[in-house]
């Protein structure tokens, strides 16, 4: 043989290169952290589905809590009783207007609102049921009075199965209160 012919790495070679395959699959490393992945992601996905009905009813009952604040507020500032009327699809803000009950238009912060599918409702005063309106209908149950006064209640609100409800309580002084309350099993 002769040495100035023999490249390195050729066959003639003495010393041959191994010659690598490409990789034929994955690693245990690469399989474990795809499987972390996935779980991390599953876990993610059911502890948002599953609690969604509960943001959901907290989102609802902060809203309808503000916007009665809101509406209380205007009574006072404005001098005229604001009403609002709350049936099994919603709740609809009107304000006294000599002696008829008026609505808000659909625009601004006291427009008509509707609750979410499958919402509960129970509204009551002094440990009375109170008859929820028909949907559109503007008379209202309570009322919050340009002395800042407000007709007493309490309103509890569910949705779907879950297990917390809501309960807002208004007081005759204008007082509002929200209490989460756990289902009893």
């Amino acid at each position: 043989m002769f040495p100035d012919r023999v490249r390195r790495g050729s066959p003639d070679s003495r010393f041959p290169i191994p010659q690598s395959r490409p990789p034929s699959g994955f690693t245990l490393i690469e399989l474990l952290v795809v499987v972390v992945i996935v779980g991390v992601i599953a876990a993610a996905l059911v502890i948002a589905i599953g609690s969604s009905s509960e943001r959901q009813l907290s989102n609802a009952a902060d809203q309808f809590q503000a916007l009665l604040v809101h509406a209380c507020n205007q009574a006072e500032l404005t001098g005229r009783e604001i009403g609002v009327a709350v049936s099994t699809t919603g709740y609809a803000f009107s304000r006294l207007d000599r002696d008829e009950w008026k609505a808000f238009g659909n625009d601004g912060e006291l427009r008509a609102r509707s609750w979410p599918t499958g919402m509960r409702i129970e509204l009551t005063n002094a440990d009375r049921a109170i008859a929820l309106a028909s949907p559109g209908h503007d008379t209202p149950q309570l009322v919050c009075f340009s002395s800042g006064e407000m007709t007493p209640f309490a309103l509890v609100l569910g949705l779907g199965d879950a297990t917390t409800k809501y309960r807002l309580r208004g007081t005759d002084d204008g007082t509002l209160k929200s209490e989460r309350v756990e289902a009893a099993p």
